[in-house]
């Protein structure tokens, strides 16, 4: 079994909340073992339709980690405010 990776599609309604939220993440995954590999703005989209302004990828050890990561009370107790700082995708990724 490979890496995993979390990647989330992202628009930005509350930019102040928004910090807020990405402030607390790195807490979070810390005990799983992964790593923010990637945090940027759309530059251009050059194919299809896509409305998100952002994109986060995480890298985990493995699926477990990612699933257990995304289900952990300390994480859970992030959603609220993200839900309220922006409109979230989130995709689970097999290397």
């Amino acid at each position: 079994m490979g890496n995993a990776y979390v990647i989330g599609h992202i628009k930005v309604k509350d930019a102040e909340k928004w910090d807020a939220y990405r402030s607390g993440v790195p807490a979070t995954l810390a005990p799983w073992g992964a790593e923010l590999v990637f945090r940027g703005r759309s530059a251009a989209v050059l194919a299809g339709e896509h409305a998100h302004t952002d994109v986060v990828v995480i890298r985990f050890p493995d699926r477990a980690a990612a699933d257990g990561w995304h289900a952990s009370p300390a994480y859970q107790a992030l959603i609220p405010l993200r839900r309220q700082a922006a409109d979230v995708v989130l995709l689970a990724y097999d290397e």
